[in-house]
């Protein structure tokens, strides 16, 4: 049995300075590195470093940037064979001028997101799984079709975004478990971001209702609200030096279905998707390192 995660592929450029320049200036590039990346391949090179087999569904490009894309997946140990390739590979540029502060850009080409017919073309990966997990950033019919399937494998469903108000009532039944971050969870209550522990919880109450059985809402400069049927816990930002943000929502899904495949309670599932997210805000870019992690959170487990 084995995760099979849905979402992003991409060209992951991440870029640090010492301050932006002023229009028409220039300033020194610190440090930069280039690596695979996009929502769905951080996730699920987060799941092989905890130890996970782990497949992975979504496009890469016809170009050097899928080739190496492809590649290097291949070494991480995550299964490629859902991966298709056409058009151009996603480009993602992380730029942080100091630490914790990030601009993102991005150009995903339309051919670079999933459609139905690529779900299809990998129903065996889903039908093998026990978990699948979603990138609601997919167009909400691939998304849906993607639910729908691993629903009938008796997989467990967990999707990470904003669901799209069009698709909330088929797809949240589908779900068992749904997490976004401030910003989703604002488009999802379509309303202000919930910025208390009352507000998020409310929320997510709400959202339970409508079909998962585990919600886990980030909160602006505090923390992550898990909640489930009969309980709820907060875990707050880890104290450790932040360099860069970007990656820790995957790098917190991918511990928590980690957690959760091997039997943890939602209360420790929490606190290894925690983890993981405290461990990907220590250095530059989206790419996880996990293996501390799996090593102090998952062995023997």
């Amino acid at each position: 049995m084995s995760v099979v995660v849905i979402g992003q592929i991409g060209r992951d450029l991440v870029i640090r300075t010492d301050g932006l320049p002023e229009p028409g200036g220039t300033a020194p590039i610190v440090q930069w590195h280039e690596a695979l990346g996009g929502k769905g391949a951080n996730q699920a090179v987060g799941l092989a470093q905890l130890g996970v087999e782990v497949s992975l569904i979504g496009v890469a490009g016809t170009d050097r940037y899928g080739d190496d894309a492809v590649a290097q997946a291949v070494r991480d140990v995550i299964d490629v064979t859902g991966v298709v390739r056409r058009g151009r590979t996603a480009l993602l540029v992380d730029l942080v001028d100091e630490p914790a502060s990030r601009r993102l850009f991005e150009d995903v080409p339309a051919e670079a997101l999933c459609g139905v017919p690529d779900i299809e073309q990998s129903a065996a990966l889903i039908a093998r799984a026990d978990t699948v997990s979603l990138q609601l950033q997919q167009p909400g019919q691939t998304v849906l079709a993607a639910a729908r399937r691993g629903r009938v494998a008796g997989a467990r469903v967990v999707a990470d975004g904003a669901v799209q108000p069009d698709l909330r009532a088929d797809l949240l039944p589908l779900l068992d478990v749904l997490r976004a971050d401030a910003e989703e969870a604002a488009l999802i209550a379509d309303d202000a971001a919930p910025t208390t522990q009352s507000a998020a919880r409310g929320l997510a109450r709400k959202l339970l209702a409508e079909g998962p059985s585990l919600v886990a809402l980030a909160i602006p400069d505090v923390g992550d609200l898990l909640v489930w049927r009969d309980g709820s816990e907060l875990y707050p930002h880890a104290d450790v030096p932040v360099q860069d943000t970007t990656g820790a929502g995957d790098a917190f899904v991918a511990g928590l279905n980690a957690a959760l495949r091997t039997g943890a309670d939602p209360r420790r599932a929490g606190q290894v998707a925690s983890a993981a997210a405290a461990s990907t805000t220590q250095h530059l870019g989206g790419r996880p390192t996990l293996e501390a992690v799996r090593r102090h959170h998952l062995a023997n487990r």
